[in-house]
């Protein structure tokens, strides 16, 4: 007997922090029952429709959860566009106060009672939890320790310091030029990055302390998820993040890579391997905690 289809909603968000409309989507089976809400943050350079995204949405929901993505406001797309990078304006424009804001702009929308496109029936605003991957890990883990309707965070490859480690030579040129590109290998665009990155960094130290934040203030059970292969951000960045906070459950994937199996466009119609053994154990710990 075939599986039901999960639902998709297509949400257009706006903020009170800027003028640029973002989208989210959510993923649930229809069965009249509150659900767990399971909000996903991508990472630099991704999108809520990357390579094997929606497949993982439509697994989540297949296990009981109502499963929303979003597209950070700055991310580089554009609503109704292509559907990749291609604003690089805004790319360049976009700082961790802004997608933190982002975040709480979803959220605040998830828990307007007053928001009738949303399925109220079908989902349990109080059993609401983040998974970030990369720097959307590091975000997820900033925003569950400010906002305590946050009731779980799990990180998938997550970065474990927003300073990715600037050096002083960087620092006095990009500061010089105003701006320093990145590549995307993907595209061979030519990524900019305006030196308001740094500004906002150093204007927000204390609520972009990542370690500080875990240490302190993240009360949510955590859930630490990383790749052994990871060929971006090392898994010592993991055991790291697990010394900030002893009681989260630290799980280290054996032959895991960054984007754990998944590349963009995904050509298949499953999810890749690496993928799903992420999603097993997320799933296993959120069934236990929410």
């Amino acid at each position: 007997m075939p599986q039901p289809q999960p639902v998709r909603l297509d949400l257009l968000l706006t903020s009170t922090h800027h003028a640029r409309p973002f989208a989210a989507d959510l993923r649930y089976l229809s069965t009249g029952q509150p659900k767990p809400v399971v909000v996903f943050v991508h990472g630099f350079k991704g999108f809520k429709d990357w390579g094997h995204f929606n497949l993982l949405a439509d697994w989540f929901a297949q296990q009981g959860f109502v499963f929303v993505k979003l597209n950070l406001s700055h991310n580089g797309l554009v609503v109704d566009g292509t559907g990749d990078l291609e604003d690089l304006e805004a790319f360049g424009r976009n700082n961790f106060s802004l997608e933190l804001n982002d975040i709480g702009t979803l959220l605040d929308y998830l828990l307007d009672s007053k928001q009738a496109d949303l399925p109220a029936a079908e989902l349990d605003v109080t059993r609401m939890a983040l998974i970030g991957h990369s720097r959307g890990g590091g975000l997820v883990l900033l925003k569950g320790a400010e906002d305590v309707r946050v009731k779980a965070v799990v990180t998938w490859a997550a970065i474990s310091n927003v300073n990715p480690g600037w050096t002083a030579e960087l620092m006095q040129h990009w500061q010089q030029q105003g701006v320093y590109y990145v590549e995307n290998s993907r595209t061979k665009q030519q990524l900019p990055l305006y030196f308001q990155i740094v500004e906002d960094y150093h204007r927000n130290r204390l609520r972009l302390d990542i370690p500080h934040n875990v240490r302190r203030k993240l009360k949510q059970p955590l859930l630490i998820v990383h790749g052994d292969q990871d060929e971006t951000v090392p898994v010592a960045r993991a055991h790291e993040l697990h010394a900030c906070k002893p009681a989260s459950e630290l799980t280290i994937l054996p032959e895991v890579t960054h984007n754990f199996g998944g590349s963009h466009p995904w050509p298949g119609a499953h999810l890749p391997a690496q993928a799903l053994a992420a999603a097993d154990v997320t799933v296993d710990f959120l069934r236990r905690v929410l």
